[in-house]
């Protein structure tokens, strides 16, 4: 599923039951500042972090209150995300 609008700010929904991110792939325009905002509906394992290796963030999510993930949009590129354990994923993919 793919989200695309004029608005550069999406949430993801974050949950363990239901297998993991919602949506899993968020797509962003080129050169218009661009954040996600994580929100969890559970508190479970390893579904508290979100890390994105090539951006170097590695974010706790407490399940209390969303976190806001600012993407890099000056080039087209895909950034890849996880749990702190690397079982779900999701993808941001700026165009």
């Amino acid at each position: 599923m793919s989200i695309f609008s004029k608005d550069q700010t999406k949430k993801v929904v974050v949950n363990a039951e239901n297998h993991g991110y919602k949506p899993a792939t968020v797509t962003f325009k080129q050169g218009k500042p661009a954040q996600l905002k994580f929100i969890s509906s559970n508190n479970m394992g390893c579904m508290n972090e979100v890390v994105f290796k090539e951006l170097g963030i590695d974010e706790k999510l407490d399940g209390k209150k969303e976190v806001t993930i600012d993407i890099p949009t000056d080039k087209p590129a895909t950034y890849y995300y996880a749990c702190g354990m690397d079982m779900f994923h999701g993808k941001v993919v700026v165009k």
